[in-house]
């Protein structure tokens, strides 16, 4: 009999991480979202052939999915620290209940949250769940989640009382 080759189907929701990191045979069978695509070919542009070549398997989460990692990541306080490609990895994730490959903790922490596995590309990983919360750095007040990724990941906006800076906080 022959020997035949065949490519591995991991059937696993990647981030972008995973698209940088894994060999093509790696990635074969995998599930992505179009926008991974743009940010992967923005970031690394000599990536583009390498995803071309993967069998990768493009797609949407669907509605009820976004919906239900968005009420997610507001619940935890993650949605503050999330992109709209993050949360829609997430979705798809939950959509497809599949394993998430994500080397992002906040996306790690909401897997565990929504009790969908995950693996990290090459990180540990998490050891714990945390949950955040949207905090003046000067006088303490606690803000609401946004509803929406943050465009400009880190700026949260200033406190409408003082002013001032606003951060995540690991809540106690």
């Amino acid at each position: 009999m022959w020997a035949t080759t065949r490519t591995a189907v991991t059937n696993e929701v990647v981030d972008t991480a995973a698209l940088i990191s894994w060999p093509i045979v790696r990635l074969n069978g995998c599930y992505v979202i179009p926008s991974q695509r743009i940010e992967l070919c923005r970031i690394y542009p000599e990536k583009e052939i390498k995803i071309d070549s993967a069998e990768l398997i493009w797609i949407e989460p669907d509605k009820k999915s976004l919906q239900t990692a968005t009420n997610l990541a507001i619940g935890t306080g993650d949605m503050a620290g999330l992109s709209e490609i993050d949360l829609g990895i997430l979705a798809l994730s939950i959509h497809l209940k599949k394993t998430l490959v994500t080397d992002d903790y906040r996306l790690q922490n909401l897997a565990e949250k929504a009790s969908i596995d995950w693996i990290a590309v090459t990180t540990d990983g998490i050891t714990e769940i945390w949950n955040w919360e949207l905090k003046c750095i000067a006088c303490k007040k606690i803000f609401p989640q946004p509803e929406k990724p943050n465009l400009k990941k880190a700026d949260w906006g200033q406190c409408e009382d003082c002013g001032s800076e606003l951060k995540l906080k690991k809540m106690r």
